[in-house]
């Protein structure tokens, strides 16, 4: 039987982040994956690294966005010196594009709700906008810069994150199907597999969408799948500097000199396929935004099933099953939020406190829920 003092169900971005930090702290990690580590929603992301709410719905994962950013430039400069490999990391800003007839009204709820929340928005003049970033469509009636915005090559730091948790110490099984946990008792004793258990001190559940189905971690994750399609175009002399968002879409350039384009919410079950309707909708919304995007070439299209839990907002943390945690239900924020959410779920496992609060995020808030319906 195989024994860590903590086994992950599930390898992607967040799995290997969090196996990483426990290999760093000096602990024996195993990570679990259902097939190929670093390939469901890591590989599928656009990179955007954002605090940024998008509906008021998700403003109390704000203050978690913006440790997480923070903690970026060290969290990248750790993974590149250990796998050796870059991982794309553009820390340029962001551009907000404005189209409709009250932009300049809009423009000004959005510069206040975001220093609000103490994260940091300029309003832009038309030519200023351009000059930027000249591939910004003229007829934008305002813009605001996001100056403390990032992104980053998703595949290229999953790739790289995981190679870092391996050369840490942490072993990763891929091909590994987590049919659910193991008790013995009262507490989590570990995994059960397909063809054996895992025995682990620790048991953390960071399997994406893919959560929900592992049996006994339900009631603590009922998250779903949400599918995004997306797409990457090259445009030969096309320049983009800064990641270019609208209402309809985001444009995220990366050094190979794509640009990458989405992305659709469709909940669709566990199916990824992509759609003309979904591929004319985003390339749509591209050309309005930067309009020489007309000419370009669509190098390739894709789909990705990302975790989202009931109320949108990530579930992180222990539940009452002594020795398992949740780290999952990260919804369009996986990649912002990786850097906090392996630092907490390490300080919690090798602390048993963390340095800010996650209490909204526990895992607890579905069990209490569904006790009060039933009650």
């Amino acid at each position: 039987m195989k024994s860590f003092d903590v086994a992950i169900a599930g390898g992607g971005l967040i799995g290997g982040a969090i196996a990483l930090e426990l290999a760093q702290a000096g602990l024996r990690v195993g990570v679990f994956d259902r097939a190929e580590p670093g390939r469901e929603a890591s590989w599928a992301s656009a990179g955007i690294l954002s605090p940024a709410p998008e509906n008021p719905g998700v403003i109390p994962m704000v203050p978690l966005g913006k440790a997480s950013v923070s903690l970026y430039p060290d969290f990248v400069a750790n993974v590149e010196e250990i796998s050796g490999q870059r991982v794309g990391f553009r820390p340029k800003g962001t551009i907000e594009a404005l189209f409709s007839a009250d932009a300049v009204r809009d423009l000004s709820t959005i510069i206040a709700l975001h220093h609000g929340l103490g994260l940091k928005a300029e309003p832009l003049r038309h030519e200023d906008a351009r000059e930027l970033e000249p591939a910004l469509n003229p007829d934008l009636e305002a813009a605001a810069l996001r100056p403390d915005e990032a992104s980053v090559d998703n595949r290229l730091l999953t790739k790289a994150v995981l190679a870092a948790a391996q050369r840490s110490g942490a072993e990763i099984f891929a091909q590994s199907s987590v049919l659910g946990i193991w008790r013995e008792g009262g507490p989590c004793a570990g995994l059960r597999l397909r063809d054996e258990k895992v025995a682990a001190k620790w048991t953390v559940v960071a399997a994406g969408a893919f959560s929900s189905q592992i049996e006994g971690v339900q009631s603590y994750a009922p998250v779903r799948p949400a599918k995004g399609q997306i797409l990457a175009l090259r445009s030969d002399g096309l320049k983009i500097d800064r990641v270019l968002w609208s209402d309809k879409v985001y444009l995220v350039p990366r050094d190979d000199g794509r640009i990458v384009a989405g992305a659709t919410v469709e909940y669709v079950g566990y199916e990824k396929g992509v759609t003309a309707g979904g591929v004319e909708t985003i390339l749509a919304a591209a050309i309005e935004l930067a309009p020489t995007l007309a000419n370009a070439r669509i190098d390739e299209t894709w789909a990705g099933l990302r975790p989202d839990s009931p109320d949108h907002l990530p579930i992180l943390g222990p539940t009452d099953i002594d020795g398992l945690l949740m780290a999952t239900g990260h919804f369009r924020s996986g990649v912002l939020l990786t850097p906090i959410t392996a630092r907490l779920v390490r300080e919690w496992i090798t602390l048993q406190r963390v340095s800010m609060d996650w209490e909204r995020f526990s895992p607890m808030r579905f069990v209490a829920e569904r006790q009060s319906k039933t009650a």
